[in-house]
């Protein structure tokens, strides 16, 4: 009888999967630096946007979520299915696009964090990541591979400590994000457009559906009660998640905003030069902290985007994707082969003369754009007895996709009316 809380615990934190590691990678090193980036330039007054998306962002999660574990297919199949081809083929295009620039990105960033630590050169650290992401996706176990990425998303632990090193006036913080300072300039409406689609991305659509397609494969069909438990351990998996995922988020704002916007440094375009502007102002450890984040996020987004692209085009082609997929069987030949053009693309990327600040902004443009008729063609197939059955959403999911939706649109055109 004594091991029965700690066997209980360790049951709830075996059920943490997807919905974790799909949270625990929107922090990626591109989103940091997002983050960084309202944090110095406004403070403590982008700290309400964190707080804004989480309900809208965990909504559209558990439906992707769903949708992958009810029908068995992942997004793409799902799309094929139920739309015609030309928007399977503009949406997976589009997604593989915006992914590789944004593994560019991530890897850029890490391997500038590690040149910041080390020394050394970048572009080798680059190849380095990009070839250990790579083969880490191919040739590691797909049970393996995911307790591996569970692990990682405790790199994002530092940015809670850096905090922690600071001395900070709660008061005031508390105040801030009660009653933000907001104005209606363009630089504060392009950072309210940054971080929400930084927030809510298509490649965590495509990946957490394909996660939950994953851990269903080989298993036998779903009872009603199964199906009823499952989708309860998938909603508190994706709270759980997305919860971690904006904390984060709001840590690094804060962080940022209680040292380099209190000391005036308000242009920081990367999260390795915010790791860097951090030392002069709060110390080795700080920087020590936040750079080795960049660098453990980094290792769990660039798979994440990579592999959402992979799931995407193999669905859309036909072929067999799946992580579990063997090589030396001839299993995935297709399936790896665009994971592997996604990360080895987006190193070459490091190489190339493409700012990285304006891939990191086209991608965000990219990822912002798809999202919208991505999570309105989510909504509609969660709604649909034809490919849900007696699973479709219920009311108050329904209502929330479709907020978050529609908030994601406003988002596009804003975004629109600013460029």
């Amino acid at each position: 009888m004594k091991n029965t809380p700690k066997s209980g615990l360790e049951s709830r934190l075996r059920q943490l999967g997807p919905g974790l590691i799909t949270g625990a990678a929107d922090d990626d090193p591109s989103g940091i630096a997002t983050y960084s980036q309202a944090g110095a330039q406004f403070g403590y007054s982008m700290l309400w946007t964190m707080v804004f998306t989480l309900p809208l962002m965990a909504a559209i999660q558990i439906v992707s979520a769903r949708i992958g574990y009810v029908t068995r297919r992942g997004l793409a199949a799902n799309i094929k299915v139920a739309f015609p081809r030309a928007v399977l083929l503009i949406v997976v295009g589009l997604l593989l696009v915006a992914n590789t620039l944004n593994v560019a990105a991530d890897i850029a960033a890490m391997a500038e964090a590690l040149r910041l630590l080390v020394g050394g050169s970048a572009h080798v650290y680059a190849v380095a990541f990009g070839l250990l992401c790579l083969l880490l996706q191919v040739f590691l176990p797909y049970q393996s591979y995911v307790r591996w990425l569970k692990w990682l998303t405790l790199a994002l632990l530092s940015y809670v400590a850096v905090v922690f090193t600071l001395h900070l006036d709660w008061l005031d913080i508390v105040r801030e994000l009660v009653h933000p300072q907001l104005s209606l300039g363009r630089d504060m409406l392009l950072m309210v457009v940054a971080l929400f689609g930084t927030t809510i991305s298509p490649y965590l659509f495509f990946w957490q559906a394909a996660q939950e397609m994953e851990d269903t494969a080989g298993s036998p069909e779903h009872t009603r009660a199964d199906v009823r438990h499952h989708l309860r351990r998938i909603k508190a998996d994706t709270i759980i998640g997305m919860t971690f995922s904006n904390l984060i988020a709001f840590f690094i704002i804060l962080s940022t905003a209680a040292t380099l916007h209190k000391a005036g440094i308000t242009d920081i375009q990367t999260s390795a030069q915010a790791a860097e502007a951090l030392r002069p102002l709060a110390g080795d450890f700080t920087f020590l902290l936040f750079s080795l984040g960049i660098i453990g996020t980094g290792m769990l987004a660039v798979p994440v985007l990579a592999g959402s692209a992979g799931y995407a085009v193999a669905e859309a082609a036909g072929w067999t994707g799946s992580l579990s997929a063997r090589l030396d069987k001839g299993e995935g030949q297709g399936f790896y082969g665009v994971i592997a053009a996604a990360t080895v693309g987006g190193v070459l990327l490091c190489f190339s003369p493409v700012d990285p600040v304006r891939a990191l902004f086209w991608s965000a443009v990219l990822n912002g754009v798809i999202a919208v008729p991505i999570m309105a063609v989510m909504m509609l197939l969660a709604s649909r007895r034809s490919v849900m059955g007696e699973h479709t959403i219920g009311p108050r999911l329904r209502v929330l996709g479709w907020v978050a939706t529609a908030v994601m649109a406003a988002v596009v055109v804003a975004m629109g009316m600013t460029l």
